[in-house]
Protein backbone atom coordinates (compact mmCIF):
# COMPACT_ATOMS: atom_id res chain seq x y z
CA UNK A 1 0.00 0.00 0.00
CA UNK A 2 1.16 3.68 -1.03
CA UNK A 3 1.95 6.22 1.48
CA UNK A 4 -0.74 8.48 2.00
CA UNK A 5 0.08 11.91 0.16
CA UNK A 6 -1.51 14.80 2.53
CA UNK A 7 -1.50 18.48 1.42
CA UNK A 8 -2.79 21.34 4.25
CA UNK A 9 -3.39 24.73 4.62
CA UNK A 10 -2.64 26.81 7.53
CA UNK A 11 -3.37 30.64 8.31
CA UNK A 12 -1.12 32.82 10.53
CA UNK A 13 -3.54 36.33 11.10
CA UNK A 14 -0.88 38.20 12.00
CA UNK A 15 1.78 39.16 9.27
CA UNK A 16 4.59 40.65 10.96
CA UNK A 17 4.40 37.28 13.48
CA UNK A 18 4.32 35.13 10.63
CA UNK A 19 7.27 36.70 9.24
CA UNK A 20 9.50 35.88 12.33
CA UNK A 21 8.08 32.53 12.19
CA UNK A 22 9.16 31.90 8.94
CA UNK A 23 12.39 33.63 9.21
CA UNK A 24 14.51 36.03 7.37
CA UNK A 25 14.13 34.73 3.83
CA UNK A 26 12.03 31.68 4.82
CA UNK A 27 14.93 30.56 6.47
CA UNK A 28 12.79 28.43 9.50
CA UNK A 29 10.75 27.15 6.93
CA UNK A 30 14.20 25.63 5.22
CA UNK A 31 15.25 24.40 7.79
CA UNK A 32 11.60 22.39 8.27
CA UNK A 33 11.49 21.28 4.91
CA UNK A 34 15.35 19.67 5.07
CA UNK A 35 14.52 17.56 8.22
CA UNK A 36 11.26 16.59 7.50
CA UNK A 37 11.01 15.81 3.84
CA UNK A 38 7.98 17.87 3.14
CA UNK A 39 7.11 21.11 0.51
CA UNK A 40 6.17 24.19 2.37
CA UNK A 41 4.91 27.09 -0.32
CA UNK A 42 4.56 30.76 1.24
CA UNK A 43 1.02 32.31 0.46
CA UNK A 44 0.87 36.02 2.46
CA UNK A 45 0.43 35.27 5.99
CA UNK A 46 -0.33 31.53 4.87
CA UNK A 47 1.50 28.32 4.10
CA UNK A 48 0.65 24.97 2.54
CA UNK A 49 2.08 21.85 3.45
CA UNK A 50 2.77 18.84 1.22
CA UNK A 51 4.07 15.96 1.81
CA UNK A 52 3.34 12.39 3.40
CA UNK A 53 0.69 12.50 5.90
CA UNK A 54 2.16 12.06 8.86
CA UNK A 55 4.82 14.36 7.80
CA UNK A 56 2.88 16.96 6.85
CA UNK A 57 0.89 16.76 10.48
CA UNK A 58 4.37 16.97 12.12
CA UNK A 59 5.19 20.25 10.43
CA UNK A 60 1.75 21.96 10.95
CA UNK A 61 1.76 20.83 14.89
CA UNK A 62 5.41 22.24 14.69
CA UNK A 63 4.64 25.40 12.86
CA UNK A 64 1.31 25.99 14.67
CA UNK A 65 3.15 25.42 18.47
CA UNK A 66 6.07 27.88 17.20
CA UNK A 67 3.46 30.61 16.42
CA UNK A 68 1.49 30.43 19.54
CA UNK A 69 5.32 30.34 21.17
CA UNK A 70 6.04 33.77 19.29
CA UNK A 71 2.57 35.13 20.82
CA UNK A 72 3.71 35.16 23.60
CA UNK A 73 7.21 36.94 22.94
CA UNK A 74 9.71 33.96 22.60
CA UNK A 75 12.62 34.63 20.84
CA UNK A 76 12.80 31.73 18.49
CA UNK A 77 16.12 31.22 16.70
CA UNK A 78 16.54 28.65 13.76
CA UNK A 79 17.69 26.09 15.74
CA UNK A 80 14.49 25.97 17.91
CA UNK A 81 12.82 24.61 15.08
CA UNK A 82 15.17 21.41 14.63
CA UNK A 83 14.63 21.03 18.64
CA UNK A 84 11.10 21.43 18.88
CA UNK A 85 11.18 18.87 15.35
CA UNK A 86 13.12 16.62 18.26
CA UNK A 87 10.57 16.84 20.70
CA UNK A 88 7.25 15.99 18.47
CA UNK A 89 9.12 13.45 16.89
CA UNK A 90 9.66 12.00 20.02
CA UNK A 91 5.91 12.90 22.00
CA UNK A 92 3.50 13.76 19.19
CA UNK A 93 0.86 15.17 21.72
CA UNK A 94 4.00 17.45 23.20
CA UNK A 95 3.62 21.13 24.34
CA UNK A 96 6.67 22.82 23.15
CA UNK A 97 5.64 26.04 25.43
CA UNK A 98 6.00 23.89 28.52
CA UNK A 99 8.98 23.05 27.82
CA UNK A 100 10.51 26.30 26.01
CA UNK A 101 8.70 29.31 27.94
CA UNK A 102 10.26 27.72 30.93
CA UNK A 103 12.95 30.54 31.76
CA UNK A 104 15.87 29.28 33.67
CA UNK A 105 17.86 32.22 33.67
CA UNK A 106 18.43 35.76 31.26
CA UNK A 107 22.44 36.47 30.79
CA UNK A 108 24.29 39.19 30.27
CA UNK A 109 23.58 39.40 26.79
CA UNK A 110 19.83 39.39 27.52
CA UNK A 111 19.75 35.48 26.09
CA UNK A 112 17.02 33.67 27.93
CA UNK A 113 18.39 29.80 28.71
CA UNK A 114 15.46 27.63 28.86
CA UNK A 115 15.18 24.06 28.24
CA UNK A 116 15.26 22.59 25.12
CA UNK A 117 14.25 18.74 25.20
CA UNK A 118 12.24 17.21 27.04
CA UNK A 119 14.98 15.49 29.21
CA UNK A 120 16.21 18.86 29.97
CA UNK A 121 12.70 20.37 31.26
CA UNK A 122 12.53 17.06 33.38
CA UNK A 123 16.14 18.00 34.75
CA UNK A 124 15.23 21.45 35.61
CA UNK A 125 12.45 20.32 37.70
CA UNK A 126 13.95 17.74 38.95
CA UNK A 127 16.82 20.12 40.46
CA UNK A 128 14.23 22.74 41.71
CA UNK A 129 12.29 20.10 43.64
CA UNK A 130 15.46 17.86 45.21
CA UNK A 131 18.27 18.65 47.26
CA UNK A 132 20.63 16.02 45.30
CA UNK A 133 20.45 15.57 41.35
CA UNK A 134 22.06 13.31 39.16
CA UNK A 135 22.50 14.40 35.31
CA UNK A 136 23.74 11.30 33.27
CA UNK A 137 24.09 11.59 29.49
CA UNK A 138 26.26 12.30 26.57
CA UNK A 139 28.56 15.24 25.76
CA UNK A 140 26.53 18.46 24.59
CA UNK A 141 22.84 17.53 26.12
CA UNK A 142 23.14 20.89 28.55
CA UNK A 143 23.59 19.00 32.21
CA UNK A 144 26.95 21.60 32.94
CA UNK A 145 25.12 24.34 31.40
CA UNK A 146 22.02 24.36 32.64
CA UNK A 147 23.36 23.01 36.04
CA UNK A 148 25.43 26.21 35.66
CA UNK A 149 22.61 28.54 35.17
CA UNK A 150 20.11 27.45 37.81
CA UNK A 151 23.26 27.89 40.28
CA UNK A 152 23.12 31.28 38.62
CA UNK A 153 19.38 31.83 39.10
CA UNK A 154 19.59 30.07 42.77
CA UNK A 155 22.66 33.12 43.59
CA UNK A 156 20.56 35.47 42.43
CA UNK A 157 17.31 34.89 43.45
CA UNK A 158 18.35 34.56 47.04
CA UNK A 159 18.17 31.12 47.67
CA UNK A 160 22.05 30.29 48.39
CA UNK A 161 24.44 32.43 49.33
CA UNK A 162 27.72 31.14 47.57
CA UNK A 163 28.02 28.89 44.41
CA UNK A 164 30.71 26.25 44.91
CA UNK A 165 32.04 24.59 41.00
CA UNK A 166 34.39 21.62 41.37
CA UNK A 167 35.58 18.89 39.00
CA UNK A 168 38.29 15.49 39.21
CA UNK A 169 41.31 16.91 37.72
CA UNK A 170 41.83 13.31 36.01
CA UNK A 171 44.47 13.14 33.43
CA UNK A 172 42.86 12.32 30.18
CA UNK A 173 46.27 11.81 27.72
CA UNK A 174 47.92 15.01 29.38
CA UNK A 175 49.75 14.74 32.65
CA UNK A 176 49.63 17.26 35.30
CA UNK A 177 53.02 17.00 36.02
CA UNK A 178 54.39 18.08 32.80
CA UNK A 179 52.17 21.08 32.61
CA UNK A 180 53.90 24.12 33.40
CA UNK A 181 52.92 26.16 36.30
CA UNK A 182 51.58 25.63 40.05
CA UNK A 183 48.93 23.84 40.69
CA UNK A 184 45.90 26.46 40.00
CA UNK A 185 47.38 26.86 36.76
CA UNK A 186 48.04 23.18 36.28
CA UNK A 187 43.90 22.43 36.98
CA UNK A 188 42.82 25.31 35.78
CA UNK A 189 42.02 24.10 31.98
CA UNK A 190 40.19 21.48 33.68
CA UNK A 191 38.09 23.94 35.03
CA UNK A 192 37.88 26.04 31.83
CA UNK A 193 34.26 24.75 30.82
CA UNK A 194 33.06 26.31 34.29
CA UNK A 195 34.65 29.47 33.67
CA UNK A 196 32.91 29.78 30.50
CA UNK A 197 29.54 28.71 31.25
CA UNK A 198 29.83 31.61 34.29
CA UNK A 199 31.15 33.98 32.08
CA UNK A 200 28.09 33.07 29.43
CA UNK A 201 26.01 33.85 32.28
CA UNK A 202 26.73 36.76 34.30
CA UNK A 203 29.22 38.51 31.74
CA UNK A 204 33.12 37.74 32.86
CA UNK A 205 33.35 41.10 34.59
CA UNK A 206 30.85 40.30 36.86
CA UNK A 207 31.82 36.56 36.83
CA UNK A 208 35.52 37.25 37.85
CA UNK A 209 34.30 39.93 40.58
CA UNK A 210 32.32 37.27 42.57
CA UNK A 211 34.85 34.62 41.93
CA UNK A 212 37.32 37.14 43.30
CA UNK A 213 34.64 38.11 46.46
CA UNK A 214 34.53 33.89 46.60
CA UNK A 215 30.89 34.06 46.21
CA UNK A 216 31.46 31.67 43.61
CA UNK A 217 34.65 29.46 44.27
CA UNK A 218 36.02 27.11 41.28
CA UNK A 219 38.09 24.04 42.63
CA UNK A 220 39.18 20.49 42.15
CA UNK A 221 37.73 18.04 43.75
CA UNK A 222 40.51 17.19 45.95
CA UNK A 223 40.17 21.21 47.64
CA UNK A 224 36.75 19.59 49.13
CA UNK A 225 37.81 17.02 51.24
CA UNK A 226 37.25 17.79 55.08
CA UNK A 227 34.93 20.85 54.33
CA UNK A 228 30.77 21.10 55.07
CA UNK A 229 29.01 22.94 52.36
CA UNK A 230 26.36 24.73 53.66
CA UNK A 231 23.90 27.08 51.93
CA UNK A 232 25.47 26.83 48.72
CA UNK A 233 24.75 25.43 44.96
CA UNK A 234 27.37 23.46 44.78
CA UNK A 235 27.84 21.00 40.91
CA UNK A 236 30.28 18.35 40.42
CA UNK A 237 31.30 17.82 36.62
CA UNK A 238 32.79 15.10 34.97
CA UNK A 239 31.31 12.93 37.62
CA UNK A 240 32.59 9.76 35.62
CA UNK A 241 36.08 10.02 36.28
CA UNK A 242 35.11 10.20 40.30
CA UNK A 243 36.74 7.10 42.18
CA UNK A 244 34.25 5.38 44.90
CA UNK A 245 35.93 7.15 48.00
CA UNK A 246 35.98 10.55 45.90
CA UNK A 247 31.91 10.63 44.90
CA UNK A 248 31.59 9.27 48.64
CA UNK A 249 33.53 11.70 50.07
CA UNK A 250 31.59 14.41 47.98
CA UNK A 251 28.67 13.57 48.76
CA UNK A 252 29.02 13.79 52.52
CA UNK A 253 30.76 17.11 52.22
CA UNK A 254 26.83 18.82 51.05
CA UNK A 255 25.55 20.93 54.50
CA UNK A 256 22.45 22.56 55.39
CA UNK A 257 20.63 24.92 52.97
CA UNK A 258 22.44 23.39 50.49
CA UNK A 259 21.46 22.35 46.74
CA UNK A 260 23.88 19.99 44.90
CA UNK A 261 24.01 18.69 40.74
CA UNK A 262 26.24 16.35 39.86
CA UNK A 263 27.26 15.52 36.24
CA UNK A 264 29.20 13.07 33.79
CA UNK A 265 28.92 11.04 30.98
CA UNK A 266 29.56 7.05 31.63
CA UNK A 267 30.60 6.14 28.25
CA UNK A 268 33.96 8.69 28.68
CA UNK A 269 35.61 7.47 32.11
CA UNK A 270 39.34 8.31 32.46
CA UNK A 271 39.66 6.24 35.44
CA UNK A 272 42.41 3.13 35.05
CA UNK A 273 40.54 0.28 33.63
CA UNK A 274 41.25 -1.37 37.37
CA UNK A 275 38.83 1.55 38.55
CA UNK A 276 35.09 2.03 39.33
CA UNK A 277 33.84 5.16 38.33
CA UNK A 278 32.25 6.86 41.46
CA UNK A 279 29.56 7.95 39.53
CA UNK A 280 28.45 4.22 38.10
CA UNK A 281 28.78 3.27 41.54
CA UNK A 282 26.61 5.88 43.18
CA UNK A 283 24.06 5.33 40.37
CA UNK A 284 23.76 1.59 41.66
CA UNK A 285 23.46 2.35 45.43
CA UNK A 286 21.60 5.51 45.82
CA UNK A 287 18.50 5.33 43.38
CA UNK A 288 16.12 4.18 46.20
CA UNK A 289 16.83 7.57 48.06
CA UNK A 290 14.28 9.82 48.42
CA UNK A 291 14.83 13.43 47.69
CA UNK A 292 17.48 12.61 45.28
CA UNK A 293 17.02 11.90 41.59
CA UNK A 294 18.90 10.43 38.76
CA UNK A 295 18.05 12.10 34.98
CA UNK A 296 19.56 9.94 32.20
CA UNK A 297 19.90 12.25 29.02
CA UNK A 298 20.46 10.49 25.17
CA UNK A 299 22.15 11.73 21.83
CA UNK A 300 18.68 13.04 20.84
CA UNK A 301 19.29 15.67 23.85
CA UNK A 302 22.04 17.23 22.20
CA UNK A 303 22.03 20.56 21.74
CA UNK A 304 25.25 21.56 19.57
CA UNK A 305 25.76 21.04 16.25
CA UNK A 306 23.67 18.69 14.35
CA UNK A 307 26.63 16.62 13.71
CA UNK A 308 27.32 15.84 16.98
CA UNK A 309 24.75 14.15 17.35
CA UNK A 310 25.35 11.43 14.46
CA UNK A 311 29.23 11.25 16.07
CA UNK A 312 27.61 10.10 19.35
CA UNK A 313 25.22 7.94 17.33
CA UNK A 314 28.03 6.37 15.76
CA UNK A 315 29.86 5.79 18.26
CA UNK A 316 27.41 4.09 20.69
CA UNK A 317 26.40 1.69 17.30
CA UNK A 318 30.35 0.79 16.94
CA UNK A 319 30.56 -0.06 20.66
CA UNK A 320 27.14 -1.85 20.43
CA UNK A 321 29.01 -3.56 17.82
CA UNK A 322 32.01 -4.91 19.29
CA UNK A 323 30.14 -5.52 22.48
CA UNK A 324 28.19 -8.40 20.03
CA UNK A 325 31.24 -9.80 18.60
CA UNK A 326 32.70 -10.57 22.41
Amino acid sequence: MAPTQLSRDLSFPDNNLAGILYGELNANLKLVEQNVGVAIHVRGSGVTIAGLEHEVLLTADLLEQFYDLIKKDFKVYSSDFAFGLRVLEASPNANLSKIFLDKVYITAQNRTISPKTKNQKIYIDAIRNNDIVFGIGPAGTGKTYLAVAMAVSALTNGQVRSIILTRPAVEAGEKLGFLPGDIAQKVNPYLRPLHDALSDMLGPEKSSDYIEQGIIEIAPLAFMRGRTLSNAFIILDEAQNTTREQMKMFLTRIGFDSMSVITGDITQVDLPRSEQSGLLHAKHILKKINGLQFCSFSRQDVVRHPLVQKIIGAYEKNSGSKKSRT
